[in-house]
């Protein structure tokens, strides 16, 4: 079975009477035949390709979700057919398969095994698959088995869930790191700028790209953005830097095409953040792009850009109208790309997963052993709760109060002092919910931080005790 991926470059020279109704970048899969029907009429990736093309509307709008899709069920058919099993064969006979591809892909050889994690993946999206799949009438029933269950959301109230029986449980939650606290980030931020932990240059370090991977860090610790907006940030949509320091974060807009469900949202980045990406595009970044050879396949070139848009190719384009696509493809005035962070040859830089994770290995290796391997979400884990205890501590709050006395009409500002400390991280996240919020700092465990919050108020004995008595009965559940 071949898997591609749709581009409609060049179509108008198929000769059809209408396009194709394909998203490009949208996973296409096709027998090794190159054939979507036979004798026997339309093959099972036929079916397969039109859940794919619904994913945009199903509420996976992402285009890497497409992809991870299109590349589990490709191996599970695969596995299917090898074994002799249609796609829409029974119920028993798909479980029986389901039984044997359970041993083949968690326990069988090297190449094909999977995690906890990994497998579930894979569980979950034939599953969607095939409810999909039944609900369309292609198939009879789902081969799963659920395990009906209840639990209570953060904010008291219960909900019902199921649980699908072929998962296989992971760690506990409280064993895996899923944020650094302040030590940890700091050490982080350090080592990407290749120093130490006292912040002094790392003699043994022999790394480049220092500015770019340290500027890049601070700002996806501060704005808490996901890695598909961390990496399509073009130059031009970083806000200016204030003239003077302040501690009212600066706000941060991401374009709709580069944000999760294409939904947009405005967040924010702390001063000294902003102040390292700064230095970064005027020193580092600069001298990489300066004179640049890199040209990608039809090159959208950059002309008079401002915080707004740009001219690309003779045309005017506002940055938060453009694709993630058109991103990639930005060549800026005086070469190299146009997105924020940059290769020594001036082309894109995108993995900043291997870069988290190199940094995380050095770490430990030579000064925490206890260090966690960081991947690029882990810093928008890391946001939340840095922000979340500066909310609860009132940093913020005062720091606009401050802003506001001094009679700037601030509207970030005014925005801190009116807003209740969950709606504002609800905004930053770019969660659809509050729920949402709620439950996802639920996952992240903020004990930690209301408990310092009570310890650090200035609370009557009795007020004291009840707060002590709060955690008691927390520790014992």
């Amino acid at each position: 079975m071949i898997l591609f991926y749709f581009s409609k470059a060049g179509g108008e020279d198929w000769d059809l009477a209408s396009p194709p109704l394909n998203r490009d970048g949208m996973p296409v899969l096709v027998d090794d035949d190159l054939r979507f029907e036979d004798e026997n009429g339309l093959r099972p990736v036929t079916f397969i390709n039109r859940w794919l093309r619904e994913l945009p509307i199903s509420g996976a709008p992402a285009e890497s979700s497409w992809k991870t899709y299109a590349l589990q069920l490709k191996s599970w058919v695969e596995f299917l057919s090898a074994h002799g099993i249609a796609l829409f064969s029974d119920r028993q006979r798909l479980r029986d398969g389901l039984s044997l591809y359970s041993e083949h892909r968690l326990s069988g050889p090297l190449e094909v095994r999977l995690g906890a994690s990994s497998w579930n993946l894979a569980i979950k999206t034939i599953a969607a698959f095939y409810q999909w799949a039944v609900n369309e009438g292609h198939c009879q029933q789902v081969p799963f088995s659920y395990a009906v269950g209840s639990h209570l959301r953060p904010d008291g109230v219960r909900v019902e869930s199921a649980r699908n029986l072929a998962t296989v449980r992971g760690a506990r939650r409280h064993a895996t790191r899923k944020y650094l606290e302040r030590p940890y980030s700091d050490l982080l931020l350090n080592a990407l700028a290749g120093n130490g932990p006292d912040g002094e240059p790392d003699r043994t370090f022999r790394g480049r790209e220092t500015g770019r991977n340290v500027a890049g860090g601070s700002l996806a610790i501060s704005t808490g953005l996901r890695l598909r907006e961390w990496r399509l940030l073009t130059l031009w949509e970083i806000p200016p830097l204030p003239r003077q320091r302040t501690a009212v974060p600066i706000p941060l807009s991401l374009a709709p095409p580069t944000t999760k469900g294409s939904k947009g949202r405005q967040t924010w980045v702390e001063y000294d953040a902003l102040a390292r990406v700064h230095d970064y595009t005027t020193l580092e970044r600069a001298a990489h792009v300066d004179g640049s050879r890199w040209r990608p396949a039809y090159a959208l070139h950059v002309e008079n850009p401002t915080y707004e848009g740009a001219y690309l190719n003779g045309t005017y384009r506002r940055w938060h109208l453009l694709t993630p696509a058109e991103r990639l493809r930005l060549v800026g005035p005086g070469g190299g790309s146009a997105l924020l962070a940059v290769q020594s040859d001036g082309s894109p830089f995108l993995d900043w997963a291997t870069t988290l994770r190199r940094t995380s290995a050095r770490v430990r290796d030579r000064w925490e052993p206890a260090f966690p391997h960081v991947h690029p979400h882990m810093t928008r884990h890391t946001m939340a709760m840095a922000t979340l205890e500066k909310l609860v501590r009132g940093y913020y709050q005062q720091a606009a109060r401050l802003v506001l006395d001094t009679g700037d009409d601030n509207a970030m500002a005014l925005y801190l002092t009116k807003a209740d400390p969950l709606l504002i991280l609800r905004d930053l996240l770019g969660h659809a919910s509050v729920a949402t919020t709620q439950v996802y700092l639920h996952l992240l465990d903020t004990q930690r931080i209301f408990r310092q919050a009570y310890e650090d108020a200035d609370l009557d004995p009795a007020a004291r005790l009840e707060a002590g008595s709060e955690f008691q009965d927390s520790d014992a559940c």
